[in-house]
């Protein structure tokens, strides 16, 4: 599959034909740049050692206060968690279907009228670069409060990624059975279902099944601006100041994202290919005759997994809160707000609020790429050999993953006050707990080879790391931390909805007061800052890696 910017990117061979030295003053210069605006950062910010202790103290009284936690209204706290669910499922369904259908027009291999290729692309393009959260902003003002509004947001968020990966799949594909039933006459639709789609099965339920788990964490908090779920009570909670029943809605969502994070990964286990060593795929088991398909333990699981799916989708449906009566005023709505958009208007205070985005980011990055660093080789045994400690660390980067960053912004904001001092801790402790994964997983993966020779030779560990860990991580190191940057940067884009700094609370105040031509003027600065720092990425992983 090809590599995508929602997927943590891997190590690969150099690009063929770029000098050695051209390579090293790449390899130099993305950190070098990371530096440079990192130290503005720090200054734009205004971190500094004695505030960040302030914060600390201000966090630990803030954190007394919320002990012991309080469940409060069990029923109702159940009740949102369980709508929470269905807006993840309901949301990653209806993007699929779509993605379907743009992924087939916006691939290389379309045959198609270009325009209908390059409308597909758009749209996949425009949907990745707006946050989730964003997208539920202006479904609340289409549609009114509740959790039609958060699937929708999580639907219209989700075909940026999954079209963009399924288009991927689908170029991927050997061209020769498409090739062969167009020879014999057979339909575009015929040859895209028989050759391409059936083939592209695999990749794309564990495409989807890995959407969903982002979908969940994705929607636990969209209650936030009030389309739906658990994220209502939270808001509720922590606007009242009643801190002891956040911290309990908090631990609920925690403890529903691990399970489900559990239960993705065991199906997607179960769906992949060659999911044990030593086993082989087998689609079919053997029927009465060679001609005839029959049933193995494999497809029966398969064809029952996609049953329960499709009940759980159709179910999902059913609790959006969707009615007739609704669709005409979304409709109003809809023409109130496109018609709203034009002209978009971007002033000097959206600049600023994009500019306090990108800043927080990148400089949220730098600190979350070192101290990911540090764990990720605190956790593998290429220089330091402490089992226990290895196994605390993950822990914790597990732990810490499965808190939202707008969570950590919404503590934050109650315990330092609003700016974007508390949106930067909420991103640096996600970028830490991100790099900290991808780094790990990356040093685990590097070639033992050297490192045996270079022991062999009597070299200390930490010779070994320097010598022949180090060289081999360096592509991974710098293709994770773009990565972390670009994942960074959205979520930068909506903790102002808290007061967590950035362009988030203009969006917020703009929607909120119907001035949709500055909405608008966001939206469009969102995109182009998003789809610019894209192509910068991918152009800098081309020369690293």
């Amino acid at each position: 599959m090809t590599q995508t910017l929602d997927r943590p990117p891997r190590a690969g061979r150099p690009e063929r034909g770029l000098t050695r030295p051209a390579r090293r003053l790449t390899t130099w210069a993305i950190p070098l740049a990371y530096l440079a605006v990192t130290a503005f950062g720090i200054w734009w910010i205004d971190i500094r050692p004695e505030a960040v202790a302030a914060g600390f103290g201000d966090i630990a009284r803030l954190l007394e206060r919320m002990l012991p936690p309080e469940s409060g209204n069990v029923p109702g706290l159940l009740s949102g968690a369980l709508e929470t669910l269905w807006i993840a499922i309901a949301g990653t369904g209806l993007a699929t279907i779509a993605s379907v259908f743009l992924a087939a027009a916006a691939a290389r291999t379309f045959t198609g009228p270009k325009p209908v290729q390059w409308a597909a692309q758009f749209i996949i393009v425009v949907t990745r670069a707006i946050p989730s959260l964003v997208f539920a902003l202006i479904f609340v003002r289409i549609f009114g409060l509740g959790p039609l509004a958060g699937g929708l947001a999580i639907a219209v968020h989700s075909v940026g990624m999954i079209g963009k990966m399924m288009a991927d799949v689908f170029e991927e594909q050997e061209p020769a059975p498409r090739e062969a039933i167009a020879a014999v006459g057979a339909g575009r639709l015929q040859n895209f279902v028989a050759t391409t789609f059936s083939r592209a099965l695999p990749s794309v339920t564990s495409l989807v099944l890995y959407r969903l788990d982002i979908n969940i964490r994705a929607s636990a908090v969209l209650g936030l601006v009030g389309a739906g779920g658990i994220g209502v009570a939270l808001q509720t909670a922590i606007g009242s100041l009643n801190y002891r029943r956040a911290a309990g809605i908090i631990l609920v969502i925690v403890g529903m994202l691990l399970v489900l994070e559990i239960v993705s990964y065991l199906v997607q286990r179960t769906v992949a290919e060659h999911a044990d060593t030593g086993t082989t795929a087998e689609l079919y088991g053997r029927g009465r005759d060679a001609a005839t398909a029959g049933w193995n333990r494999a497809r029966i699981l398969r064809s029952t997994g996609a049953l329960v799916a499709l009940a759980l989708f159709v179910f999902s449906l059913t609790q959006l809160a969707f009615n007739p009566a609704r669709l005409g005023r979304a409709w109003e709505n809809t023409l109130a707000l496109l018609s709203g958009f034009v002209p978009p208007i971007i002033t000097t205070d959206v600049l600023a609020g994009i500019f306090e985005s990108v800043i927080m980011a990148l400089t949220a990055t730098t600190f979350g790429g070192v101290l990911g660093l540090v764990i990720a080789v605190l956790s593998t045994n290429l220089l330091i050999r402490f089992e226990p400690l290895s196994l605390l660390l993950r822990g914790v980067v597990v732990l810490v993953r499965g808190v939202p960053d707008i969570i950590y912004a919404l503590v934050f904001v109650a315990a330092l006050g609003l700016g974007p001092f508390a949106g930067f801790l909420a991103l640096a402790i996600s970028c830490t707990a991100l790099a900290a994964k991808f780094f790990t997983d990356a040093l685990q993966k590097v070639d033992p080879a050297p490192l045996r020779a270079l022991e062999a030779t009597g070299a200390s560990r930490l010779q070994v790391f320097v010598s022949g860990v180090w060289p081999q991580f360096v592509p991974s190191f710098i293709g994770n931390s773009l990565f972390t940057s670009d994942l960074a940067l959205r979520e930068s884009a909506v903790l102002g909805i808290v007061g967590a700094g950035g362009i988030g609370f203009l969006l917020d105040e703009s929607v909120a007061s119907l001035d949709y031509q500055t909405t608008a003027g966001i939206l469009v600065c969102l995109i182009v800052v998003v789809v610019a720092l894209e192509s910068v990425a991918r152009w800098a992983r081309k020369k690293v890696i």
